[in-house]
């Protein structure tokens, strides 16, 4: 595995990495005030598995990583499962129910 530099300033250089940022900081950063760096982990690994496991993605014709995975024909009982997130859907905030 190599390191590799980008240049401050210069996104175009690791445009996955920026995007994934992008959508970190609008869709979870922006849009939750943390009592503590506890809640913030904890919600942060919500937002990470609903962003690498529920959510469908463009480059995947608009499937789940899951179904997109179940279509290629692999397995997809390995995917870990969070036993934090809840079988209601949140009211409010996204991640509101957490705090409750």
């Amino acid at each position: 595995m190599e390191t590799l530099y980008v240049a401050p300033g210069s996104p175009w250089e690791n445009g996955y990495a920026e995007a994934f940022h992008s959508r970190l900081r609008d869709e979870f950063l922006n849009m939750e005030a943390f009592a503590s760096v506890k809640e913030a982990q904890a919600l942060a690994n919500l937002w990470r598995r609903d962003y690498n496991q529920e959510r469908p993605h463009s480059s995947l014709g608009y499937l789940t990583p899951i179904e997109f995975r179940e279509r290629c024909g692999q397995d997809a009982t390995t995917v870990e499962s969070d036993q934090t997130r809840p079988d209601r859907e949140p009211e409010g905030s996204r991640y509101e129910w957490y705090r409750n």
